[in-house]
């Protein structure tokens, strides 16, 4: 059974990633490497 997706209070999106936030993510680390988890989203801007 899996969870849907749905928008917290805030808007942020949680559940499942899609296959497009897959693929976007994966790019992004094969072009910068693992590095620092928490600088992820500002470098990713």
């Amino acid at each position: 059974m899996e969870r849907t997706t749905w928008f917290d209070n805030d808007g942020l999106k949680k559940g499942k990633w899609s296959a497009e936030e897959d693929r976007i993510l994966v790019a992004y680390i094969n072009e910068y490497g693992l590095g620092d988890w928490r600088t992820l989203p500002k470098r990713a801007e």
